[in-house]
């Protein structure tokens, strides 16, 4: 199969008059887009611009800034809005950065008072801030770097994962191929577009294929790392009738919450694409079943993203897919997921030199037909006192495909059995939890099941430390400031144990 040509290709050949990107307030042609997109790489070639990092809402203008960066070959490090001052002068420091696109220069000037305004973008509005000195040198190299973007992890400070322009059009070309028979022409951004995921296959593949893109800010979406708006995203569902859109599982659960409570997804909606963390088979039934076209894929970062992918021609509902077609996946001989293709150039800070391959740190299978499954991380993987290996993903998966059931924290490291911290809907009881908890543990083998839960103390939040920015569980800390709580659950006598009959 003949492969398109970068998206900045594309842009030159896609008929001129079509629709490309659309914000509410600036909405732009094909040629609009090409033509803004070489400005702004002038310009910012005549500024020297050469290591950049890129903090705004979700907007045309953001797009724009990537595209134009893209363009002159300037590295790209996206910094996401849910970033603390602490963690963004951490990026700065450590990619050496001297140089900002901002919709936001007052606040940012004011915590990082290094960096002064030296001119605004007509095109995008972006404020262009520079810090004087020789602060590349104290960066690693980024010779054949297009990109580098920042994951928290569970722990620690955030990492700057190192990609070269390949790779990402080598992901960016494998979506094109794996969804071009879908007949998508609106695609709805509702992640922060500083994720890599909605970056490449909100942004790239779309205007690759000649698309829309929809891209609210993330005010109007209600959709942030510092909670979801669920009013706010159905009606933005509604105004803007996509054909596609990417969610996390939280967005899937509220949007399975609505259906049952009477609201109809849009008729348009062909393919939404589940990723960023663990889906229970139940709840991909649950969606399906109440007419949402949900299919689960499998990627990270480390691998410049979507690495497998389920559609609707080629699908087993409890995997995340095969593989897409410029990765290549095997399993080693303690069961890790291993990845080559597209892969990294390095994390920032430490050498920087292409690995052929990468250890996801994922445990999984390949079935007989190619369709890979993740069953959990290796590093969270945990042995009960009666010798059985529990991958606490696996039980969570399950657990939260019940409504009543929000978050939950699964542990049993040298214990008899599983027990869980919950998050539950405000509306409902201990009985329902109960109910909710026995439900799922009848979906798993009984030395899994979670015998006994507590609620938890306070709500999970990259606030109070205890999720990370794309909102996973920082179990470690979570361990750590619950210990006595979770320890009590083992206690017949604790007063605030609930069992699950």
């Amino acid at each position: 199969m003949s492969m398109p040509g970068t998206v900045l290709d594309m842009l030159s050949v896609i008929e001129g008059t079509l629709s490309a990107i659309d914000d509410g307030v600036l909405r732009l042609r094909y040629a609009d887009v090409l033509r803004s997109v070489a400005a702004e790489a002038h310009w910012l070639q005549a500024m020297n611009v050469r290591r950049c990092a890129l903090l705004a809402e979700n907007s045309t203008r953001w797009i724009l800034s990537d595209l134009a960066l893209l363009a002159c070959e300037a590295v790209n490090v996206p910094l996401p809005q849910s970033f603390t001052c602490e963690q963004t002068a951490h990026v700065l420091e450590e990619a050496g950065i001297e140089w900002v696109l901002t919709d936001a220069a007052g606040r940012f000037t004011e915590d990082h008072p290094a960096f002064t305004l030296v001119g605004t973008s007509h095109r995008t509005g972006l404020a262009l801030l520079h810090r004087a000195g020789n602060t590349v040198q104290k960066g690693a190299s980024f010779t054949d770097l297009s990109k580098v973007t920042y994951t928290s992890g569970s722990t620690g400070a955030p990492k700057g994962v190192c990609l070269g322009a390949a790779a990402i059009q080598l992901v960016s070309d494998s979506l094109v191929a794996a969804t071009a028979g879908l007949g998508i022409r609106t695609h709805l951004c509702l992640l922060p577009l500083a994720t890599l995921l909605e970056n490449i296959a909100g942004v790239y593949v779309p205007l690759t294929m000649g698309a829309k893109i929809v891209v609210p800010p993330c005010h109007a979406t209600g959709v942030s790392y510092a909670g979801l708006k669920v009013p706010l995203l159905l009606r933005t569902l509604d105004s803007t009738q996509p054909d596609s859109t990417i969610l996390v599982p939280e967005l899937l659960r509220a949007l399975l919450y609505a259906v049952r409570s009477g609201w109809r997804a849009p008729p348009s909606l062909k393919f939404i694409a589940v990723g960023g963390g663990a889906v229970s088979t139940e709840l991909l039934q649950q969606a399906r079943c109440a007419g949402l076209p949900v299919f689960q894929g499998y990627g990270l970062s480390e691998c410049a993203s979507v690495v497998c992918l389920n559609t609707p021609g080629c699908h087993k509902p409890d995997s995340v897919g095969r593989p897409l077609p410029h990765a290549k996946l095997r399993i080693d001989a303690n069961g890790e997921i291993c990845v080559s293709g597209a892969t990294m150039a390095g994390y920032l800070g430490g050498p920087l030199q292409h690995s052929p391959e990468v250890r996801t740190g994922d445990l999984g299978e390949i079935d007989a037909d190619g369709f890979v499954y993740v069953r959990g991380r290796i590093k969270n993987m945990f042995i009960t006192s009666m010798g059985r290996n529990i991958t606490p993903e696996w039980v969570e998966r399950e657990l939260t495909a019940e409504p009543e059931i929000l978050q939950v924290m699964v542990s049993g490291e040298a214990k008899p059995y599983p027990v869980g911290l919950v998050l539950a809907r405000s509306d409902v009881g201990a009985g329902a939890i109960d109910a909710a908890i026995a439900r799922a543990n009848s979906r798993l083998p009984d030395y899994a099941h979670v015998r006994r839960w507590a609620l938890f103390p306070d709500v999970p939040s990259l606030a109070n430390g205890m999720l990370t920015a794309n909102g996973r569980l920082r179990r470690a800390a979570i361990a750590a400031k619950y210990h006595q709580l979770l320890d009590s659950l083992y206690d017949h006598a604790a007063d605030n144990l609930h069992e699950v009959p």
